[in-house]
């Protein structure tokens, strides 16, 4: 009899279609792959070592660099947790500008999956269609933040400055747009033969596989199970806004493409209510400990000003103790542990991401299927290697 050989080659880390520097290890027998071991220690980064090293404040911009496609949305994830540890409430307009520019980031982050994955599986005009309204929305976040890729836009307590005057008439003329992108997207991809044959029944992820390998967002809402954090454990008021869970059926590939387009769909929903009932008032919390006491009050008490400028440069003394919070990134559930010694910096903090959740399940989805479907599977999943080698 003839006998029968793997071969081993890695995919990655310089390939285009891995998404960054993973590393894979395939074992194939011909085109079919039997073994797929990834590796992700490339990076480096040590995003939690150093922010151990911060004060609670200087940690914000070290968070826009973790899924570097949701630097407002990894804002929100932090601020939350250390806000939960002190126990601040937070102004209602500060929470409707916080939902409303995180949802416009989630947009931004799906058009950045849309625009790559198409382009791996080989239609090339998505990614100029994509990154064209992409760039509306960055325009945009960079009006109210000043920054783009990094904006750094939410504190500990509330914003670091309010949104322009022109931001609704700037955000409804998107939303009035939008929808129609969408459709254009669809048009192009959803009943495309070639992209049908690429994605349906391919990277298969079952609902009982999703849910013990810890997968979450779009890759755990593709095979069915209706979870997601901003409906289980509402946060920033979205117990307040009017919006579905999107999922899927067979839990492949073009199950995960389906929920990430209605996820845009919904994502506009919540962005049109936030605007449209913006309340007036404060965007920080009236709490001394995150914010300066107002302008009469510290002329009154020259005293107060300098504790307060205290505070605020070098940090403050939280209680000490533990905290956890998570929030609905665009790739899934992004949670901060943090332990605090009452000291002015934190004493260990521990970021649950969900790229490096949803990548452990990588093997369960390729194995038994073609190499040319590692491509469409990765891209499915929506990695970014910033947020999972930490």
């Amino acid at each position: 009899m003839a006998e029968t050989k793997f071969v081993t080659i890695n995919m990655g880390p310089q390939h285009p279609a891995t998404h960054g520097v993973l590393r894979l290890v395939l074992e194939l027998d011909g085109e079919v792959v039997v073994k797929v071991t990834p590796h992700v220690g490339h990076l480096h980064r040590g995003v939690e070592k150093l922010s151990e090293t911060k004060t609670y404040h200087q940690v914000i911009p070290l968070t826009d660099r973790l899924d570097y496609t949701n630097g407002i949305g990894n804002n929100l994830g932090y601020v939350l947790t250390v806000e939960k540890l002190l126990g601040i409430e937070i102004p209602q307009r500060a929470q409707y500008i916080r939902v409303a520019v995180t949802e416009l980031q989630r947009l931004a982050a799906h058009l950045i999956w849309l625009a790559t994955h198409a382009l791996d599986i080989g239609a090339m005009t998505v990614l100029f269609y994509c990154f064209r309204d992409r760039e509306s929305i960055l325009r945009i976040i960079e009006e109210v933040s000043g920054g783009r890729l990094t904006p750094t836009y939410f504190r500990i307590g509330g914003l670091s400055k309010d949104v322009p005057e022109e931001f609704k008439e700037r955000v409804m003329g998107f939303l009035g747009d939008f929808p129609g992108r969408i459709n254009e997207y669809e048009t192009l991809l959803t009943k495309n033969v070639i992209w049908m044959r690429r994605t349906k029944k391919v990277g298969i992820l079952t609902a009982e596989d999703a849910i013990n390998y810890g997968a979450s967002g779009p890759t755990l809402r593709g095979s069915g199970v209706r979870w997601d954090v901003r409906k289980r454990f509402p946060y920033s008021g979205y117990d307040e806004f009017d919006f579905e869970i999107p999922i899927g059926e067979v839990g492949d590939v073009y199950d995960r493409y389906m929920v990430r387009l209605e996820e845009m769909r919904q994502s506009l929903r919540i962005i049109q209510q936030a605007v449209e009932n913006l309340p007036d008032g404060r965007i920080m919390a009236d709490d001394p400990r995150v914010v300066l006491p107002p302008k009469d009050d510290v002329q009154r008490d020259i005293d107060a000003l300098i504790r307060q400028f205290k505070i605020v440069s070098e940090g403050f003394e939280p209680p000490k103790g533990e905290v956890f919070m998570s929030v609905e990134a665009p790739k899934g559930e992004l949670g901060f542990y943090i332990v605090s010694d009452g000291s002015n910096h934190p004493y260990r903090i521990k970021i649950r991401t969900p790229s490096f959740m949803n990548l452990s399940a990588l093997p369960k989805m390729i194995e038994g299927g073609l190499i040319a479907d590692v491509v469409s599977t990765i891209g499915s999943i929506d990695i970014v290697l910033g947020e999972i080698d930490r």
